[in-house]
Order: C-alpha cells, then structure tokens, then sequence
C-alpha cells in the first residue's frame, strides 16, 4: 500500500450530500489523517476531537485521542493520534472511522476506506469535493443535527444508561425531610 483514500462524509440529518475524498500516504498518522480531513471542510482544527474505530454499523470502538488524556496513568491511556499509525488499524478492506470534533457542537464526520493508489502522495491531499461544507460555528451545540444526535453525550453514554443511577434520582425532595441535619453537633 503506498496511499491509503479515504471517504469522509460530513454527518448531518439534511437532505445533502457533504463529502470530501482524500489520499494519505499509507505511513501516515491519525493526526495527519484528522488534520486533512478537518481541513478539507475549511474547519479550523482548534478543538479537542477523537477518532473511534468502527465497523460496517458504525459502531464506536478503540478510541483515538488527539491529546494525551491519561493524565499519567499508563495502564488505561488511551493512544493518541500523533504516535499512531493508521495502516496498524485498519482490519477490513472498506475500514470504517468516525472522527468526532468539538465535543461541545460534536461534529461527527464517517470515514471509510474507498481505495488504495499506487503511487504515495508527498502530502495528504484532497482529491475530490463534493458539496458546500457549514461553517464550523454554525452549530451551536444546543441543536446537534447529526443523525447520532443522543448517542454521544458529554459521557460517552446515554442518559438512560446512567450505571450509577442518578437519573433515578428524585428532585422533589423536601428540605423538612432533611431538617433533622441542622445542626452539626449531632454528628
């Protein structure tokens, strides 16, 4: 393999088509990869943003970070996408990729292997565009219009799959119910 070509599809629940096609060499990095295709869509590329390997339902899987997030603890990092390589993830001739940017807007682009080219590129290019991309603060972050709208909350989980049980939680308490607790002598 000496270029890898990518489709990157601009997720959106509207009726048009956003995609670019890209070629990167096959020794290239996740953040060469994320780079051109923020690029591509004329985004700025100032926001904390994931890659998520994926399969044919676009399902998230081994996590990408564009920083290092393991805050020193080696046994959970998580690898990040300067230090690695995307030719070592790719398991499937059409191999799938979501790249989430901006966690507050959460602009989710799909990416899916189309092709390889024979000759490497110099540098990541753009081989085709399809589409006006938005402006990148055209989204609020209030308004997702991703069609995964709901499943990528600020936790990575749904609200209803909450495993510690807080949205059970009863708002309508009454301050009388806790009245006994004035004072701290009685502790």
């Amino acid at each position: 393999m000496a270029g890898l070509k990518f489709r990157v599809l601009l997720d959106s629940k509207e009726n048009t088509e956003i995609f670019r096609d890209i070629i990167i060499p096959d020794s290239a990095s996740f953040e060469d990869l994320y780079k051109i295709s923020i690029q591509a869509f004329g985004f700025k590329g100032d926001q904390m943003a994931s890659f998520y390997m994926s399969n044919d339902e676009w399902d998230k899987g081994q996590e990408i970070t564009l920083e290092d997030m393991s805050f020193g603890d080696e046994e959970n990092a998580t690898p990040v996408m300067a230090k690695t390589f995307v030719r070592e993830y790719i398991e499937a001739p059409d191999q799938k990729i979501i790249l989430v940017y901006d966690f507050i807007k959460m602009w989710i682009f799909l990416l899916e292997l189309v092709g390889y080219e024979k000759e490497t590129p110099a540098h990541p290019l753009v081989a085709l565009a399809v589409g006006d991309a938005p402006r990148e603060d055209s989204r609020s972050g209030d308004d997702n219009d991703s069609m995964f709208a709901g499943e990528f909350d600020e936790f990575g989980e749904d609200e209803e799959d909450d495993e510690f049980g807080f949205n059970d939680f009863d708002d309508d308490y009454n301050d009388e119910d806790y009245s006994s607790f004035n004072e701290y002598d009685d502790y």
